[in-house]
């Protein structure tokens, strides 16, 4: 087995139980709620129409976007939840319609001989037209079950486990093994769970008790993996504790610490640091990675994690929406109070370094319009690449019209892919994170922002209402402050992005630099 097998397939079975609890928990509630309005609108041309036209229009929301409404709608809760809601309601059309059309569907002639010999609606539903009707409403399901599988690998930025945690992190590092992982034991899962529900489809058309044994036999295969996870209650929401209990423990030994992290290399590494500083005091770590900014912050102010990396740089555009340039340590004690007035969230100190954005370009392109500072591109008829977050913040509009940057053609792409778009000449320019290792590895020009228009983005920690209460997770994270300067970050990252190491093994080369220092 290859070595990223061997790592991944230990934490095979929670991702795949994740996967399975979502997807087989809102086809039942789509299925619980799709029956029963089916049988109504069947019945009542009225109501059909309204309620196709809804579960219709649900469905063109395209699936990331649905899922991440649920966090604010849910109170800003993450996890299985807002993942579990969003499926649901992607499920409810396919079933719903063919509810529908099999009722309508049933023979008018079968209907009348049901009431000649005298058996009253609620009997002839029950005994006539939902048998009758059932090859084609498990059709639906069939259908329904093929979306739900594929959709929830998008459930992972909102915090939920499931397969998709292999794709957004393999995609992020540039890890295509785990990607391809990732997308083959999904469509795996997928067709047997559409074989299994075929089964049950032929025992309805055929009142073949063998299919519908057939059909329990594959669905027992299917769980089967994931019962170990079942079993041990592993893998769903922590239960919410109150505020300041686990704050008198001296230790975290027993407590369960959850961690967030966002979608990128240095977040998934941060992640896999703080997870090995926690676990040396004694405490169970979960770790919600792929998660995008505002769901990360809202999940931390609302206690569904306890604690994760940001930067000031995020904080001050992105959440607290100011635009005004500001001095390092001036932003550092504003954000900070902010936080801690504004939503009840703890800073728990700067880590050390600063990941700031950076317009780079290519050396030849450079060369070509003799490019040293940002001033220098105001007229150029250039295209510049970033993750679609940069570009709907004010910084960049700031940006753009205090250096005349009007003329540049925006392309919003996956940070995964920036560097290689701007090497390969696809792109004229990107927004480079400052401590990313394809800068130098690269020979990319960063170009010098004058005028100090992009805010400056110290690393820093940032604890939950009720985690910033546990003096024993304070302490136990205190030797990270100012542990970490901007070239150990750096090297950090490119363990993973250029050397192809897993972002464990770059967590665990920078654990040991930060509490074992090489002399």
């Amino acid at each position: 087995m290859s070595g990223l097998f061997a790592e991944e397939w230990a934490v095979f079975p929670g991702h795949y139980a994740g996967h399975l609890r979502l997807a087989m928990g809102a086809l039942l509630a789509g299925l619980l709620v799709s029956v029963p309005l089916g049988i109504l609108s069947a019945r009542r041309e009225a109501l059909a129409g309204p309620a196709l036209a809804t579960a219709s229009v649900v469905q063109t929301i395209p699936g990331l976007a649905l899922l991440a409404l649920m966090v604010p709608l849910m109170g800003g809760m993450i996890g299985f939840w807002p993942a579990f809601a969003a499926l649901s309601l992607y499920s409810i059309l396919p079933m719903l319609r063919n509810t529908i059309v099999g009722l309508q569907g049933v023979d008018a002639d079968i209907r009348e001989a049901a009431l000649a010999v005298g058996m009253t609606a609620r009997q002839r539903l029950k005994q006539v037209d939902l048998p009758l009707a059932a090859p084609v409403i498990v059709a639906g399901l069939r259908t329904a079950s093929a979306w739900v599988v594929g959709t929830a690998t998008l459930s992972t930025p909102v915090g939920a486990r499931s397969l998709g945690n292999y794709i957004f992190q393999g995609l992020q590092t540039r890890n295509w093994a785990m990607v391809l992982f990732g997308c083959l034991v999904s469509a795996a899962l997928a067709l047997a769970l559409d074989q299994v529900i075929g089964q049950f489809e032929k025992s309805a058309q055929k009142r073949s008790r063998v299919h519908a044994l057939a059909g329990v036999a594959g669905l027992m295969l299917i769980v089967a993996p994931a019962l170990s996870v079942f079993a041990s209650g592993q893998g769903g929401q922590r239960s919410a504790a109150a505020p300041g209990e686990v704050a008198a423990a001296s230790t975290l030994k027993g407590q369960t610490i959850v961690i967030g992290a966002k979608g990128f290399t240095e977040q998934y590494i941060l992640a896999d640091l703080l997870k090995r500083t926690l676990e040396a005091d004694g405490a169970r770590v979960e770790i919600r990675d792929g998660l995008g900014t505002t769901v990360a912050f809202d999940a931390l102010a609302n206690n569904s994690i306890d604690v994760y990396v940001d930067y000031t740089g995020t904080i001050w555009a992105a959440l607290m929406k100011r635009d005004e340039p500001v001095q390092r340590s001036a932003m550092y004690a504003r954000v900070t109070a902010w936080l801690l007035n504004e939503r009840g969230v703890m800073a728990a100190g700067k880590l050390g370094f600063e990941n700031a954005y950076a317009l780079a370009t290519s050396r030849e392109t450079a060369a070509e319009h003799d490019l040293e500072t940002i001033a220098d591109l105001s007229g150029l008829d250039i295209s510049i690449a970033s993750d679609p977050e940069f570009f709907g913040r004010s910084e960049w509009t700031r940006t753009r019209y205090a250096y005349g940057l009007q003329s540049l053609q925006t392309r919003s792409m996956d940070s995964a892919f920036m560097y290689d778009a701007v090497k390969g000449g696809e792109v004229g320019l990107i927004t480079a994170y400052t401590t990313d290792a394809r800068i130098d590895a690269f020979d990319l020009v960063l170009l010098e922002d004058t005028r100090a228009i992009l805010p400056p983005y110290d690393a820093f920690l940032l604890l939950s209402p009720r985690a910033g209460e546990n003096e024993a997770l304070l302490n136990a994270l205190e030797p990270l402050q100012g542990a970490i300067d901007t070239g150990l970050m750096r090297r950090a990252n490119g363990k993973v992005d250029m050397e192809r190491q897993s972002v464990s093994e770059a967590g665990a080369w920078l654990h040991g630099r930060v509490f074992q220092p090489v002399e």
